[in-house]
């Protein structure tokens, strides 16, 4: 659920991240503009927020930046963030309690919310008090629509900024910098290739810093297991990212992803990298704070992660003068035949921030977000303060060597101090690319910006293969077809049905028998994969699919007002 979600796509974060929690109700909202009290300014005011991913370096509003918006708004952000499980038991907390935040993110948690009456309908409150969001999502103000049925808007989409271009990717299999360096920068672009640098390594180095060698560890930690073990298994098999689902591009319809025969060979590869002693053993038994420590020892070879989910431990490298422990990131599939689908467009489409029925003040909070939303408020959460953290050179906004590096190489503390990229949850954006009226870009992430943030290891290596950014090892996007449907791991379903329960008992299946496939004998694999197939059809994943289908269906017409039912 890569930081897509996804992290090398919209999804990171991701994250994706978990489609487990995507079920709604077609219940009505409430409209804030009927609650809403006539405060407005800068006079002080604090709301409290929920957010269902993790912010560890989350100051309080005591970085620069925080106390710039304060200054700026009056508002003053009261935050909790979950650690490690995308606020699965939180907002259930928050659903049976009553007992609400006043605004929230909560990821694919929605519905919960939705069903329970919690969130306002925030389509009165932009078109009345919100300019600046008006204009931002534009023409795609469709894509904020709830569902078919409920056409509320409910949450402006945070995660993901309008119009974004992927300059570079964050996700994908990693090697080490210093392992491509010693053998030479061979080519990596199968999963036999990639297989052959990690055994050729540890072969020369059992131990690093007096400790064995990990050619490759995963994160299987909770909803984890999805990010770095069975997300990859469509990846590396040319499908895009759809969640747990395989969407047929003509058709429509959905299935479990894990159905197509090509990921089962994925699958069998993981097991032969278990058997080869290759893979981690410890990979289904650790715990995320395990898996960052190991990676943080700089003694693991290889991972199949998105950048987010280990960046703490890169961040430490970095800070330990292990640059060369760092990873870079390649588009591995199974066979040189395949097409990898990271950077298939998805169009407008993401998890987003809403307001709760708690809100004693929408109109304030709504003004809040449309601040954010402005041209200064975008620059502000994106570069910084101008004459601290950049600067205006000849109409250009540069960033200072001594701030870039501090960016590059002490990336936690720096954030923490300066709260650069912290606030983008709370309001909407525009994406990477796009420039404001200056001629410059409202985000940093830019190619020339992406190749300065490089470490001196990471240089060496792009500079080694020929290419500018780790996106140049994958397929473009203008080559890919754009998605109808969008991510549909972001897709708001129906409730009311049996999809949850059955979709439940499937993911408890999927968290069960992929780890006993990967572990068996590889003579044992082809009977506990089959079994698992059968199991799923058991646990009712026929039905479910069909019913799946049928929101996807909803959805393409919605967006598009195309009639594929």
């Amino acid at each position: 659920m890569r930081g897509k979600m996804k992290g090398n796509t919209p999804k990171t974060f991701a994250m994706l991240m978990l489609a487990s929690a995507m079920l709604v109700t077609a219940g009505c909202g409430n409209s804030g503009s009927k609650e809403a009290s006539e405060s407005s300014g800068t006079d002080p005011v604090t709301f409290t927020f929920f957010g269902a991913d993790a912010s560890p370096t989350w100051n309080k509003m005591q970085d620069a930046v925080g106390k710039e918006i304060t200054k700026q708004t009056g508002v003053t952000i009261e935050a909790e963030y979950d650690v490690n499980n995308g606020g699965d038991q939180k907002i259930a907390l928050m659903a049976a309690s009553g007992e609400y935040p006043d605004i929230v993110f909560p990821k694919g948690n929605l519905s919960k919310l939705v069903d329970a009456g919690a969130m306002l309908d925030l389509t009165d409150l932009i078109e009345e008090h919100a300019p600046n969001l008006k204009k931002i999502y534009g023409d795609q103000m469709n894509r904020l629509k709830y569902s078919s049925e409920d056409q509320a808007i409910y949450t402006i989409p945070t995660n993901m900024g309008v119009d974004n271009v992927a300059f570079d990717a964050t996700g994908g299999f990693e090697i080490q910098q210093k392992v491509l360096k010693e053998l030479g920068y061979p080519e990596v672009k199968t999963l036999e290739d990639y297989e052959n640098v990690l055994k050729e390594y540890v072969k020369k180095h059992p131990t690093i810093d007096g400790q064995p060698t990990i050619p490759l560890t995963l994160n299987a930690d909770d909803w984890k297991i999805m990010i770095t073990v069975t997300n990859p298994a469509f990846q590396a098999t040319g499908a895009p990212d759809d969640g747990e689902y395989y969407i047929d591009p003509e058709t429509y319809e959905a299935t479990l992803h894990y159905k197509r025969p090509e990921e089962k060979e994925y699958f069998r590869w993981l097991n032969h990298m278990y058997n080869e002693g290759l893979l981690d053993k410890d990979t289904f038994v650790q715990k995320d704070d395990q898996y960052k420590s190991k990676i943080a020892s700089g003694r693991v070879l290889g991972l199949i992660d998105q950048e987010w989910n280990y960046q703490e431990a890169e961040n430490a490298l970095k800070s330990a003068g292990k640059d060369d422990s760092t990873y870079a990131h390649f588009s591995v599939s199974l066979n040189k035949d395949i097409v990898d689908h990271t950077f298939q467009p998805t169009g407008f489409d993401g998890y987003g921030i809403g307001i709760t029925t708690s809100a004693k003040d929408p109109v304030r909070i709504i003004k809040f977000m449309d601040w954010l939303a402005s041209d200064e408020g975008q620059v502000l959460r994106n570069w910084g303060i101008e004459g601290e953290h950049y600067n205006v050179e000849d109409g250009q906004r540069v960033i200072p060597e001594d701030i870039q590096d501090r960016k590059t190489n002490d990336n936690s503390n720096f954030t923490k101090e300066t709260g650069i990229g912290l606030y983008n949850v709370f309001s909407a954006r525009y994406g990477d690319g796009v420039k404001d009226s200056t001629d410059n870009y409202y985000t940093t992430n830019f190619p020339e910006q992406i190749q300065a943030g490089y470490t001196a290891a990471e240089k060496e290596t792009l500079k080694a293969y020929g290419i500018t950014t780790w996106k140049d090892f994958y397929p473009s996007e203008d080559d890919l077809k754009l998605k109808d449907w969008g991510a549909a791991y972001n897709m708001p379903v129906p409730s009311g049905t049996d999809y949850e329960v059955t979709f439940r008992k499937t993911q408890d299946i999927v968290r069960k028998r992929i780890p006993e496939a990967v572990l068996t004998s590889a003579a044992n694999f082809d009977k506990v994969y089959d079994d698992f197939l059968a199991e799923l059809d058991k646990a009712g994943a026929v039905e479910m699919e069909k019913q799946y289908t049928v929101w996807v269906k909803d959805r393409v017409s919605l967006w598009t007002g195309k009639d594929v039912k």
